[in-house]
C-alpha cells in the first residue's frame, strides 16, 4: 500500500515537474523566438547599414574621382591662361625626363663645339653705294705748329648695311606723236600715230604693277593687316584709298585662278600628303550658314601646298578635294574622324601623328599630378622612339647601318606594344590613364605606318607648320571679309608656299607673273606653264630666286 502511495506521490511529482519543464520550455521557446525576432532585426538593419556604407563609399570615391578630374581640368585652364604657349617652356623636372635632354643635360645653348657650321654670311649681292669720310678741318692740322697733316692714298675700309626705305613715284609717260607723209591708198594708218599705251594691271587703274604686288605679298606673305600696310605707305607720301584696294584686289582674283588649279591637280597626283585645318572668318553671310565660322584646310606634300578655305569641317571637304575616282594615297593626319572616313573607302592609309601622342601624355603629366610618374614615363618612350628613327632614316635604305637600325626600331615599337596592353590589364590604372592607353591601342596601325615605310614621317608637324603663318594672319586681320576674299586668300596662300618649296623669290614671282599679265590686257596668260616652279628651268628658277629688282611701289 505505501508502494502505491509512493508510487503514485512520485507520479505526481513528475507530472508537476513535466508541467514545469513544459512552462519552462515554453518561456525558453518564447525567449528565443524574440532573441530570434531580434537577431533578425539586427541583421537586417547591419545588412541595410553595410550596403548605406558601401553606398555611401562608392559615392566618396566617385566624388573623389571627380575632383581629381576637376582639379586636372583647372590645371588645364590655368596652363592654357596663365602657362607658356609651347613646349619650350616646360619645367625643369620635365626636361629631366626628357630623352635628349638627359642625353645632353650639361650642353650649352647656341652652336656646340665641333659642329658644322654655316659660315658667315655674303652680302656681296647687294649694291654698293661708296662713301669717303674726310677729317674735319681743325683735326687735320698738328694742335702744336699747325702744320697740315699729309694725305695718304690709301684708305681704312668698312662697311655697314642698310634698309633703303619704300620711295613711291609717278610714272609719266609720254607717248610721240608720228604724223604720216605720205599718200599711199593702201596704207591703213591713221594720220597721226602714237605706240600703244602702257600695260595697266588693272585697266583705267593708276596704280602700277609694283603697288599691286607689294599689298599682295605684305598681306598673304607676310601676314600684315591692310590698314597697316597703307599707314606704312602714308608715311612714305604715298596716300591709297582703302576701298580702291579692297575693289582691286577683287579683280585681281581672277588672274590667280588658272596657276591655284594647276597647283591642286599637281597635289590631287600625288601619293603622300600632310593634312590639316584650322578655324578662319568669313564674314559674309551666306545662305545655309548660321555662323561666320568657316575652315581653312591644307594639303602639304613635297611638291606643292594647297590651302582650301570651307564652310565645312566633314569629310566633304577631302571628298571633294581627292575626288572619287582617286587612286589613293598617304596621309599624315591627327586623330580626327574625318579623316577616317576617307579612309573607310580602302584607298588612304592614315598615318596617325606621335607628336598629339606625345602631347597627350605631357597634358596628362601636367594635370594630374599624383600620377605625373606615368605620363612622364610615356613621353620617355616616345622620345626613344624618335630617337630611334631618327638614327634610321639618317642612312641609305638598303644599307647595312639602316637595317641595324631599323630591327632596333621593330623591337623598341614591339616593346612599347608589349607595354601597353600589361598596363591595361592592371586593374589599379587609373580611368584617364587607361583612357589614353585606349586610345593609343585604338589608332596603334595609324601611329606604325612608318615602320615598313621609312620615307612616312612619325609625326603631322609640316602640315601643321604650314599654317602657322595663316594663323599669325587671322589674328591680325581676323579673316575675310567676303567669299571672295576667302578664295584669294586661299589662292595666295596656295602660289606662295609651292613656290617657296622650291627656294623661290614670291615677289619677284608675282612681279614676273604681273607684267605677262599686264601685257594681256589684265588677263592671265594662256600657258601658265612657265610659271609653275616645277616646269622652270634651271636658268628660270635662278632668275626668280633673286629678290626684286626695284624697292619702290611705282
Amino acid at each position: 500500500m505505501e508502494f502505491l502511495v509512493s508510487h503514485a506521490d512520485r507520479h505526481q511529482q513528475v507530472t508537476v515537474l513535466n508541467e514545469e519543464l513544459s512552462i519552462r520550455y515554453a518561456k525558453l521557446q518564447m525567449e528565443y523566438e524574440a532573441l530570434h525576432k531580434e537577431m533578425i532585426d539586427y541583421k537586417t538593419r547591419a545588412n541595410y547599414w553595410e550596403a548605406q556604407f558601401n553606398k555611401f563609399k562608392s559615392r566618396e570615391d566617385e566624388l573623389k574621382s571627380e575632383i581629381e578630374e576637376l582639379k586636372a581640368k583647372l590645371r588645364k585652364r590655368e596652363q592654357q591662361l596663365f602657362g607658356k604657349k609651347s613646349e619650350q617652356g616646360i619645367s625643369r623636372q620635365e626636361h629631366t625626363i626628357n630623352f635628349q635632354t638627359k642625353l645632353t643635360n650639361n650642353k650649352k645653348k647656341g652652336q656646340q663645339p665641333g659642329s658644322k657650321g654655316h659660315g658667315k654670311r655674303s652680302y656681296n649681292h647687294l649694291p654698293v653705294v661708296e662713301e669717303t669720310v674726310d677729317l674735319f678741318e681743325k683735326d687735320a692740322i698738328c694742335p702744336c705748329c699747325h702744320l697740315p697733316y699729309e694725305e695718304l692714298p690709301e684708305m681704312e675700309n668698312s662697311e655697314i648695311l642698310e634698309v633703303i626705305n619704300v620711295k613711291p613715284y609717278r610714272r609719266l609717260i609720254g607717248r610721240k606723236k608720228y604724223k604720216r607723209n605720205c599718200v599711199c591708198e593702201k596704207n591703213s594708218d591713221p594720220q597721226i600715230i602714237t605706240p600703244p599705251p602702257s600695260e595697266r594691271l588693272i585697266p583705267k587703274c593708276k596704280f602700277g604693277i609694283s603697288i599691286w604686288a607689294y599689298l599682295l605679298v605684305k598681306k598673304f606673305e607676310y601676314q600684315q593687316p591692310m590698314h597697316r600696310t597703307l599707314s606704312e605707305l602714308k608715311g612714305n607720301g604715298l596716300s591709297l584709298a582703302k576701298g580702291t584696294v579692297t575693289d582691286g584686289f577683287q579683280k585681281l582674283l581672277p588672274l590667280f585662278i588658272p596657276v591655284y588649279d594647276a597647283i591642286v591637280a599637281k597635289s590631287v597626283a600625288a601619293k603622300h600628303w600632310h593634312a590639316d585645318e584650322t578655324t578662319w572668318k568669313v564674314f559674309e553671310a551666306v545662305e545655309g550658314k548660321k555662323n561666320h565660322r568657316w575652315f581653312l584646310w591644307i594639303f602639304h606634300n613635297t611638291e606643292t601646298v594647297v590651302y582650301k578655305i570651307e564652310k565645312t569641317r566633314s569629310s566633304k571637304v577631302l571628298i571633294d578635294h581627292f575626288g572619287f575616282e582617286h587612286g589613293g594615297g598617304t596621309l599624315n593626319v591627327d586623330r580626327y574622324s574625318a579623316y577616317k572616313v576617307i579612309a573607310k573607302s580602302g584607298l588612304f592609309i592614315l598615318a596617325f601623328c606621335w607628336a598629339h601622342v606625345r602631347r597627350d601624355f605631357l597634358n596628362y603629366s601636367k594635370e594630374y599630378s599624383n600620377n605625373e610618374a606615368f605620363g612622364l614615363l610615356w613621353v620617355d618612350k616616345i622620345n626613344h622612339l624618335y630617337h630611334v628613327n631618327n638614327q634610321r632614316i639618317q642612312h641609305d635604305a638598303d644599307s647595312k647601318e639602316f637595317n641595324l637600325h631599323h630591327k632596333n626600331l621593330k623591337d623598341t615599337i614591339s616593346a612599347m606594344k608589349e607595354a601597353i596592353d600589361q598596363s591595361l590589364k592592371e586593374n589599379d590604372l587609373l580611368p584617364s590613364a587607361r583612357k589614353l592607353l585606349i586610345s593609343l591601342n585604338k589608332h596603334w596601325s595609324g601611329l606604325t605606318v612608318f615602320i615598313d615605310h621609312a620615307e612616312i614621317p612619325m609625326d603631322n608637324n609640316t602640315a601643321e607648320r604650314g599654317l602657322r603663318g595663316s594663323v599669325v594672319g587671322r589674328k591680325n586681320y581676323y579673316g575675310s571679309g567676303a567669299v571672295w576674299s576667302s578664295e584669294l586668300a586661299a589662292a595666295l596662300f596656295t602660289i606662295f608656299g609651292t613656290i617657296k618649296l622650291y627656294g623661290l623669290n614670291v615677289h619677284t614671282w608675282l612681279l614676273g607673273y604681273f607684267y605677262e599679265c599686264a601685257l594681256l590686257g589684265g588677263k592671265s596668260p594662256e600657258d601658265i606653264q612657265k610659271y609653275l616652279p616645277w616646269n622652270m628651268t634651271e636658268k628660270q628658277k635662278q632668275l626668280f630666286s633673286e629678290p626684286p629688282k626695284h624697292e619702290d611701289t611705282g
